[in-house]
């Protein structure tokens, strides 16, 4: 999910950036800092989104940089457990797809990909035994994160999964869409049917005694 977030921290700016504004020097050296920043608390930041504060600046004897108590906004995305994120499959291995979902790529394990015997073919694509469905790089698919580890912050791992109903690749799912709306249409059709039978026969009760009636 993405977030943004409120960040107060103390920016150092080096003199060759004096000459700039003073926002101007303080945003470059954010951006310079924070871009791509990666952190369990914080995630992953895609940007910085604006300088909101920045108080008087102070100098370090020794140093000749100036430092700055500022506030500032950040766009970050944090995935999160059972998150449902869209996302178009980047790579296919023999264990596997990855799949970009904006900010960070995922992994979705063979076993997840579909319900149904998956094998990998030599074209780079997975193939569902029964369902004969494929999953090939560039397709748009729905999935579920299932896991998510930062313990090796430089590359976080995050895994997901496209077997739970309502996810999967995006033609999968307008294709079972279809097919349960065909499916309630013809148990309406039914219904109404069955709800005739009755009145074709009490029509035809109706009918008949006013025959006999006509008789005597």
């Amino acid at each position: 999910m993405f977030y943004r977030v409120h960040v107060r921290d103390h920016v150092r700016v080096p003199p060759n950036l004096f000459s700039l504004p003073k926002d101007e020097a303080i945003l470059t050296m954010v951006k310079k800092a924070y871009d791509g920043y990666i952190s369990k608390d914080l995630g992953i930041v895609v940007g910085v989104s604006s300088l909101r504060e920045a108080r008087e600046g102070v100098i370090i004897p020794g140093d000749g940089s100036a430092y700055y108590d500022c506030d500032f906004e950040l766009l970050a995305f944090r995935p999160e457990l059972q998150e449902v994120v869209y996302g178009r499959i980047k790579d296919i291995a023999d264990f596997g797809a990855f799949i970009n979902i904006g900010a960070v790529d995922g992994m979705i394990h063979i076993s997840q990909t579909m319900d149904d015997f998956v094998s990998f073919s030599a074209d780079k694509a997975l193939m569902g035994k029964e369902s004969k469905r494929s999953l090939k790089i560039a397709d748009k698919c729905k999935a579920r994160i299932i896991a998510v580890s930062f313990k090796d912050i430089a590359n976080p791992k995050f895994g997901l999964t496209m077997r739970q109903p309502g996810l999967g690749k995006l033609e999968w799912l307008e294709e079972d869409a279809a097919k349960e709306k065909e499916g309630a249409k013809e148990e309406k059709a039914e219904g109404k049917g069955e709800k005739g039978k009755p009145a074709a026969k009490k029509e035809g009760k109706e009918k008949a005694t006013a025959r006999k009636k006509e008789k005597r």
